[in-house]
């Protein structure tokens, strides 16, 4: 099956990674307009307040769990079939106390439109691509995060994916975790992280197979988060506004770390 489902995987992929600058830049996040402004990145001046279509906020309960499934198990699932009951469960890290499972919410229906799961080694522990890689010392040194099982519904605001990658960011600033480690394999993925500020972890740019990515060979990738800002207000980075520069009240991270969840089996959850 496994073999299979890598050929399926390789050939289809498992998400269609939509850009969401073209969202940001209709709601006018685009920083070119601070070219010339000297204020620092995060001064009160610059500061504003945006509303958002839909929340983003932690799961909590066992019924936030089985959202986050069932949309992970549909999204998955559309373009690898045999992932959509295996996704359609929690896993032991979803049950970690040091990991943060963020749940995206459309206003209008409350229909969940987008996830995103969070974990630290703040407590010591190793990352789960870390089991996979040869991880240098000037990154196991220091404090390390990874952000995985990122989906977002076909359809949905534009702004999802980025919001999901902010409050990855604020949870991180939060945790004072200073290195972002990323796998990936897709193009188009490896160009949004290297646009948002990663950097290849090795020279060579090898590619290493990753057992929680089945396998396949993925490029790795880390990011300093907590150098991000600056690096993002020196360039302009176009998500610059949006991330640093605007408060979202939608956007919610609560508290880092939280109680182990004792999270039964769920049954398949997903359909069509």
């Amino acid at each position: 099956m496994w073999a299979r489902l890598r050929a399926d995987y390789a050939v289809r992929g498992v998400e269609r990674h939509r850009t969401c600058l073209d969202g940001i830049e209709f709601r006018q996040y685009d920083a070119e307009d601070r070219r010339n402004d000297p204020l620092p990145s995060g001064s009160d001046e610059q500061m504003s307040v945006d509303s958002l279509s839909f929340t983003v906020r932690p799961v909590d309960t066992q019924e936030d769990i089985a959202k986050v499934c069932e949309l992970r198990a549909t999204c998955y699932g559309r373009h690898a079939p045999a992932l959509r009951e295996h996704m359609a469960q929690p896993d032991s890290i979803d049950r970690s106390p040091w990991t943060s499972i963020f749940l995206c919410e459309d206003k209008l229906s409350g229909t969940p439109v987008g996830t995103m799961r969070v974990v630290d080694n703040t407590r010591g522990a190793n990352l789960e691509i870390e089991e996979f890689i040869e991880v240098p010392e000037w990154v196991a040194s220091a404090t390390r995060c990874e952000m995985t099982r990122l989906v977002v519904a076909p359809g949905s605001d534009p702004l999802v994916k980025a919001a999901l990658w902010k409050a990855g960011y604020l949870r991180c600033i939060q945790a004072r975790v200073q290195w972002l480690i990323i796998g990936a394999r897709k193009p188009g993925l490896i160009k949004q992280y290297q646009y948002l500020g990663a950097k290849d972890m090795y020279a060579d740019q090898r590619l290493v197979p990753l057992g929680h990515g089945w396998s396949l060979p993925h490029r790795i990738f880390v990011m300093n988060i907590l150098t991000a800002a600056s690096d993002w207000y020196e360039g302009r980075h176009r998500l610059l506004r949006f991330m640093v520069e605007t408060e979202h009240p939608d956007i919610s991270i609560s508290s880092v770390h939280r109680a182990a969840a004792s999270v039964p089996r769920l049954s398949l959850v997903a359909s069509g």
